[in-house]
């Protein structure tokens, strides 16, 4: 699956601070209608294991990830881009600045939990490799959604 990248921009990529988090409220509001508070994103990043960037242009948030470091897996638990900068490799950046963190030998892994309807989250992912693995039958509470488990595997000489 080919995309065009006639648009695509460069961004910032940088660990994410606490007067970011109007911005980043707002692309989450606009971007899901099962949303993390402001208290969420807090309780996650209070935790040692977690860890969050957020993706600038024009000095403006265009784009965010929030992952948790495990010990085998980096494991992502937010992800979301400005529906005004979608589709312009913004997404691409911070998901390959992710890839990078993997080590080729602890951490050969990416996961990362989909609702079954997010279909935009799916296609996007399978286009940077990630495979569903499985599925967490009524997985979210809000909803009772099932998840679909999808995971990027580094791979190696060895692997083949």
């Amino acid at each position: 699956m080919k995309f065009s990248v006639k648009n695509q921009v460069i961004v910032n990529i940088r660990w994410m601070i606490r007067r970011d988090m109007p911005e980043i409220i707002g692309i989450e509001q606009a971007s899901f209608d099962y949303c993390w508070s402001e208290e969420d994103f807090s309780k996650h990043l209070s935790r040692r294991n977690c860890v969050a960037y957020v993706a600038e242009c024009r000095e403006k948030i265009v784009g965010y990830l929030v992952y948790e470091l495990n010990k085998n897996n980096l494991t992502i638990l937010n992800l979301a881009v400005h529906l005004d900068w979608r589709w312009k490799s913004v997404g691409t950046q911070m998901i390959n600045k992710l890839i990078v963190k993997l080590d080729g030998k602890r951490r050969r892994v990416i996961k990362i939990n989909v609702r079954e309807t997010n279909l935009s989250a799916q296609l996007f992912l399978r286009q940077k490799c990630f495979l569903a693995q499985s599925i967490k039958r009524g997985f979210y509470s809000d909803s009772g959604e099932d998840a679909y488990v999808m995971e990027y595997r580094l791979i190696d000489d060895q692997d083949w």
